[in-house]
């Protein structure tokens, strides 16, 4: 190669990014991680109520999973307050963050400070420069408003969408879609971690024009009132739907049979295996790749960071190849 390492621009949220930023990590490529700013709950929700900050919660696991300190300081980060007065609930990281926002009068400056102190691998950029609220308009015509309440409704989701509508993302973001070799998507939550980004109008634009490659990591379970019932190409589909402009090339699926014990876990929350269409995906003219991806622990799933980083990274390598950049 020629020096400069390839570009990849991870996009989502939730406990799926930090996952697979641990893992890419490890390998000589330039990332950058796109946060959603959309959660309403929790702590992070507590503080961008009374702070009037973006959301820190998934800024602040992002930062931990990219950061290259000692375990005690990175736990330290993590640390939340199991209190009965107003600190329960709160990590250390999201006041850290909040105050890092109070001293700088920025948010983004504030992530980019903490990545100093965190000696953090990429750049961490929230997909807006303010918060967003999250809408789901239901099947039946309802709608449900706020993040964190939308799983919970018990209907369908027929679409959502952000207000205010006209939020910006930051230039720097627009420039690291611009200049990817690769854009990752997931693994997160459909329709609360994954598209209140892509909603971002200018964020979805220019990776509808980009000319990487978009990979798409497919969720191994379906998600009770999110993506009940949905196969592969139903999760395709809707992403379409809301972009208006099909653009994943690849998408990484699971192949490996689920443990029965850990399928009846996950029944109980009304969550199935995701089953993989893999013509129907390849009808919509996507690459599908196989791969045995899952991490089965007793009692949970979640996907396997070094086999994901490893495929991921291969595919990069070929994309820079193809791109004359070796």
């Amino acid at each position: 190669m020629t020096g400069a390492q390839p570009r990849v621009v991870i996009i989502g949220g939730g406990t799926g990014l930090p996952v697979l930023l641990r893992g890419l990590k490890r390998y000589p490529v330039d990332i950058t991680a796109i946060v959603t700013v959309a959660d309403d709950g929790g702590s992070s929700g507590r503080l961008r109520e009374d702070l009037n900050i973006p959301p820190p919660g998934d800024v602040r696991n992002v930062l931990a999973a990219l950061s290259d300190v000692e375990p005690l300081v990175e736990e330290m980060f993590q640390h939340r307050f199991a209190t009965s007065n107003e600190l329960s609930g709160h990590s250390l990281g999201n006041l850290i963050l909040a105050a890092m926002a109070s001293i700088t009068g920025n948010f983004t400056h504030a992530i980019q400070e903490m990545s100093k102190v965190l000696n953090v691998r990429g750049k961490v950029l929230p997909a807006a420069t303010r918060s967003v609220i999250l809408h789901a308009e239901m099947e039946d015509g309802t709608v449900v408003s706020g993040e964190s309440k939308i799983p919970y409704s018990g209907k369908k989701i027929k679409r959502v969408y952000l207000t205010p509508a006209d939020v910006k993302p930051l230039p720097e973001t627009l420039q690291a879609i611009r200049q990817a070799d690769m854009i990752i998507i997931g693994p997160g939550s459909l329709y609360t971690s994954i598209l209140p980004n892509l909603l971002v109008k200018k964020l979805g634009a220019e990776v509808c024009r980009s000319k990487a490659r978009k990979v798409y990591i497919c969720n191994l379970m379906t998600q009770a009132g999110e993506t009940f019932g949905y196969t592969a190409s139903d999760h395709v589909k809707a992403i379409y739907k809301h972009m208006d402009c099909p653009f994943i090339d690849t998408i990484l699926v699971n192949n490996e049979e689920i443990d029965e014990h850990i399928q009846l876990r996950y029944k109980e929350e009304l969550a199935h295996p995701v089953k993989y269409d893999t013509e129907r995906l390849e009808e919509l003219g996507i690459e599908v790749v196989h791969e045995e991806i899952a991490v089965q622990d007793g009692t949970a799933l979640r996907h396997d960071t070094k086999k994901v980083s490893a495929i991921l990274y291969s595919m990069l390598v070929e994309e820079t190849k193809k791109r004359g950049k070796s």
